[in-house]
């Protein structure tokens, strides 16, 4: 599962025909091209080398060769043609596609019913593997690309990984500089490598036909039939061709449905085909072209230049998923799974470009140490899909709830459909599962690990703000006992709380040190809906209180960019001035205790990870000369 890289600045009409210019849809459409299949659109550097000379080698034999092109070719018709081209991606969130945006979708149909945990934990679990994902994409796709070394100019050989790291260096340097820059040369760049990729692969066909009979689908039958578990084993790597599919989902909300199709349909698919049996004529016609079949197949002349476009597509494949790693990241920050974290906004139109440090230098860190561990792309071949393949089952299984629950499609056409669809999934889960010993733990540990910070984070918020509201004065109790005694002074206040009931701490903590309150007192909860964006015009709600004292609701969707000024700045019923209002917040200091609710050791987890979560001034914009922060401790 990745997410788009946020090159479009608003979501595009996804059920109709694009309502832009023609000159705007090709636009739309080039971006897609460069950003939505930049992964799957590297894969031919390395599905047909590990479908022969991976963890379970086939000689080149007419038969081998036939079969295995076969599954390859009903592998992307059936995962992307069909299920996510054709399927999924009718199925959108206010225009947004991916995991958690589904989950939101789902989940808020499932509300109070005994699915509710499962389901959650479905689409949670298919984000943290997301992560997995992130750091063996850019590890495998610029290692393969770098490999072309050892056969366009031997000498350089073995200089190979520290290349790659070299690359791998330069393109996370760059990440806080944002995406806008380099992304105009996304579509253009892998243009080029599709065009280039089909012409090679053409020309191996064109001298040996007989490949294209691999289309039809009795040799990948006779395949699997005559192979036994052998074949079986072999769909782990076969599903190496199709790693990246699931993009065309996440990415939607940037290019709309009809655009993403159109690049797929158009050129991304007919190029991979061509260029997957053109691996496969050159085995026919060469057997020991095995080791490499892909820069094999190009001209001596031609060698180092396709190592270059090679490397360039790879770095365009790794940035669209680095760039998902931080809209992920903002998305589980927004929807409650993740503590704030400090988001640079790195383009003032574009609200999907976001940089975010921490997770920048952690993929980075992944990174190197799988680079320097597994050495070579074959290797890393043997940990990577397991990730993909697991995020794959649960949009389908997540896909299956959104036709039952809300398309009402049936149960018979539910059950055809989405159990073709589990099976096929299934069966590229367990072929991957084989390869958990080889290196497929990795993937496994990270989305574990991921699923524990997740799930731990929102629990802990769950139980902090019970133990909040437990203690937490009503506020009409609050205003008939406050005395004509306390001094009011000048300006406004505004209390940030987590409850939308009750008196904030930070309130009593003021009026008992400083004996004094603000002459307009205003306590602002900000809460996330289940919907990417809401409009400006829903973004505030103020109800007075009484005693010049009001309850302010903010409300932001899972794919918005919090900034309470611009917020407060849009208020009717209040006139805010910046320069004449302070922003009390509330700073707790966990405490774990073995009252019920976590395991003691999660408590401890999501006690150092709120000390550690960046502060609500700079998540929420809020400058910070006008911020006064006041601790307390909860027990829970």
């Amino acid at each position: 599962m990745s997410v788009s890289a946020g090159l479009s600045a608003q979501p595009h009409d996804l059920g109709a025909a694009p309502a832009a210019s023609s000159s705007a849809y090709a636009k739309l459409c080039l971006g897609a091209l460069g950003v939505v299949y930049g992964d799957i659109g590297t894969s031919p550097l390395y599905a047909i080398k590990e479908c022969f000379g991976g963890a379970v080698p086939f000689t080149p034999t007419p038969e081998h060769v036939l079969g295995l092109l076969s599954l390859v070719f009903w592998t992307l018709t059936i995962i992307v043609t069909v299920k996510y081209v054709s399927l999924i991606m009718r199925a959108d969130n206010g225009g947004e596609g991916g995991s958690l945006a589904l989950l939101a979708l789902v989940g808020e149909r499932v509300r109070g019913t005994r699915i509710a945990g499962p389901v959650a934990a479905i689409g949670i679990f298919a984000a943290a593997l997301f992560f997995g994902d992130c750091m063996l994409t850019p590890a495998i796709s610029v290692l393969s690309a770098v490999e072309g070394l050892e056969i366009a100019a031997p000498v350089f050989g073995h200089y190979v990984v520290p290349l790659t790291l070299a690359v791998l260096a330069v393109l996370f340097a760059v990440q806080k500089f944002g995406t806008g820059a380099v992304g105009a040369l996304f579509g253009p760049v892998m243009l080029l490598w599709f065009l280039t990729i089909g012409v090679l692969g053409a020309a191996q066909v064109a001298a040996h036909p007989g490949v294209l009979a691999a289309v039809n689908p009795a040799h990948a039958i006779q395949f699997l039939g005559h192979e036994g578990w052998r074949g079986f084993l072999a769909l782990a790597a076969v599903f190496l061709a199709v790693t990246g599919a699931e993009a065309l989902y996440a990415d939607m909300g940037h290019f709309g449905r009809q655009s993403i199709r159109a690049a797929w349909l158009a050129v991304a698919m007919p190029a991979l085909l061509i260029n997957y049996f053109g691996q496969g004529a050159l085995l026919l016609g060469d057997p020991g072209t095995v080791d490499n079949p892909f820069y094999r197949m190009t001209p001596d002349w031609a060698a180092l230049p396709m190592v270059i476009l090679a490397t360039l597509a790879t770095v365009i494949a790794s940035q669209a998923v680095i760039s998902g790693a931080f809209s992920l990241t903002r998305q589980a920050i927004q929807l409650g799974y993740l503590p704030r974290m400090r988001i640079v906004h790195t383009s003032t139109h574009a609200r999907g470009q976001v940089y975010v440090p921490v997770v920048n230098w952690g993929l980075l860190a992944a990174i190197v140490l799988l680079v320097l561990g597994f050495q070579s792309s074959s290797n890393l071949a043997s940990a990577y899909g397991l990730a993909v393949s697991g995020t794959m089952l649960t949009s389908t299984v997540l896909f299956g709830l959104v036709m039952a629950l809300i398309w009402r499609a049936g149960v018979a056409r539910t059950v055809v459909l989405v159990g073709a669809l589990l099976a096929v999934d299934l069966a590229f889960v367990a072929a991957n599962a084989t390869k958990v010993s080889h290196g497929g733990w990795f993937p496994l540990a990270v989305g574990l690990i991921a699923f524990v910070v997740f799930t731990t984070w929102k629990r802990g918020r769950a139980l902090l703000l019970r133990s909040v509201e437990a203690d937490a004065m009503p506020v009409d109790d609050f205003l008939k006992s406050l005395s004509d005694r306390a001094a009011r002074v000048t300006g406004t206040a505004v209390y940030m709380t987590v409850s939308d009931g009750g008196v904030p701490r930070a309130l009593l903590h003021n009026l008992k040190h400083n004996k004094v309150i603000h002459e307009r007192v205003v306590f602002l909860t900000v809460i996330t809906e289940d919907r990417p964006a809401v409009p400006d015009a829903e973004r505030i709600s103020v109800q007075p209180l009484g005693c010049r004292f009001y309850r302010a609701t903010v409300r932001y969707g899972f794919m918005d960019s919090p900034d309470l000024p611009a917020a407060l700045a849009a208020s009717r019923p209040i006139a805010f001035d910046l320069m004449d209002t302070s922003f009390f917040l509330n700073r707790e200091t966990i405490l774990p205790s073995k009252k019920p609710g976590m395991a003691l050791w999660r408590e401890h987890l999501f006690a150092w990870m709120s000390r550690n979560a960046a502060t609500a001034m700079d998540f929420f914009r809020i400058p910070p000369g006008r911020v006064v922060e006041l601790g307390s401790q909860v027990e829970i």
